[in-house]
């Protein structure tokens, strides 16, 4: 039987409409938009074209978006340029982030307090998706101050509070960041109604391409570039554009966004019915923050009395494609941090994250299921 893809939320495949509009940039207009010429003024055209479709997308200005190569060098220049950019005063800033966050964000974020360029303040999360509102307030008002908190977890799905985050960071006078590289095309995302300051996206969590990303800067906010050596992307992100990589970024943003309320309830469905059927046939089995608002696209299940490991390979076996939690950690043995954060070190169950997306179909889920069951028929006999 063909294979089963539910690993969205890791990466995408990226749709046709995507490829359609890249492919002129992929050899016919191939000029560097920082040149003067017809072919550099080609290239140009289709670069700030790219960058007014994708500010429409978040309801942003034209001139707030850059271009960037991915959600991780969108979120460590908005975190590592802001603090450079507070730190202009003599004061160390205050850094806040949540517990829970991406390790773009915790690993910028703890490597900024290791050098002293900041006074950190980590935040827990309930599994219920509450966070230390009191906490964080106090923090912010601790001289200058940058908050960064995620829109949406890439392990749980989990929505956390940005709008309500992003409003008592601007009345502390603090800038406020979010990565909603899980957010954009799943949840409301409108940067004209929640005031954040900063704003990471990525085109392969879209259906775009890879290396691909934006990050969307307020204006009047201050950054401060992290490398350094042309002009591009006023200065804060130089180097020669990828042209064809920031119009399937814009493309694909677009098209998540246009189809956000239809696909969201879509996919909703499709969940809602798989954890139903998963805890009524497993015994003890969790859904990772079930009392708390989530994105419709990521399921988060622990079940117990089987390795973590012998799970996934089981499935991988079984011709199912899932994960443990985040990609970018896939390599670790040290367990997942998100997991840790909202259940404890040593909470006994082997966690899949199950990531839901445009191909899915509800028979996909049928057979996943399935499939988890035959994997834990044969520990259990083994």
């Amino acid at each position: 039987m063909d294979p089963i893809y539910l690993d969205c939320a890791a990466t995408t495949p990226m749709r046709e409409e995507v490829q359609e509009a890249m492919a002129p940039y992929l050899s016919g207009v191939f000029g560097n938009p920082s040149s003067m010429h017809s072919w550099g003024r080609a290239a140009a055209g289709a670069l700030e074209d790219a960058r007014a479709e994708a500010a429409a997308a978040i309801g942003a200005k034209h001139s707030e978006v850059y271009f960037v190569r991915g959600g991780t060098e969108s979120d460590n220049i908005a975190l590592q340029g802001a603090c450079q950019a507070l730190s202009v005063t003599g004061a160390v800033p205050a850094l806040v982030v949540s517990v829970i966050e991406h390790s773009a964000v915790r690993e910028a974020s703890q490597h900024l307090a290791d050098v002293g360029r900041v006074r950190l303040t980590v935040l827990e999360v309930a599994a219920d998706g509450s966070i230390d509102l009191d906490r964080a307030r106090e923090a912010l008002t601790r001289g200058p101050a940058l908050m960064s908190v995620m829109w949406v977890n890439n392990e749980t799905g989990i929505v956390l509070p940005v709008p309500e985050l992003a409003s008592m960071a601007g009345e502390a006078g603090a800038m406020m960041h979010t990565d909603a590289v899980q957010a954009v095309g799943k949840v409301p995302v409108d940067v004209r109604e929640v005031p954040v300051a900063m704003l990471s996206a990525s085109g392969h969590k879209l259906y775009g391409p890879k290396s691909t990303g934006i990050l969307f800067v307020r204006s009047g906010t201050r950054l401060s570039p992290l490398i350094h050596g042309g002009g591009q992307e006023r200065s804060l992100r130089p180097g020669t554009q990828d042209v064809a990589g920031a119009v399937g970024m814009a493309r694909a943003l677009r098209l998540a966004v246009e189809e956000r309320d239809t696909e969201v309830a879509r996919v909703r469905t499709l969940r809602e019915a798989f954890e139903s059927q998963l805890l009524a046939a497993i015994p003890r089995a969790r859904v990772s923050g079930s009392g708390a608002v989530r994105a419709p696209h990521i399921s988060h299940v622990g079940i117990p009395d089987v390795p973590g490991d012998t799970l996934l390979m089981g499935l991988d076996m079984e011709g199912v494609a899932a994960s443990g939690g985040s990609a970018c950690s896939s390599g670790s043995h040290s367990g997942s941090h998100v997991v840790a954060a909202l259940y404890g070190p040593d909470d006994g169950h082997a966690h899949v994250r199950f990531s839901l997306g445009r191909m899915t179909q509800p028979r996909d889920l049928d057979r996943a299921l399935a499939a988890v069951l035959r994997v834990l028929d044969r520990v259990v006999a083994a």
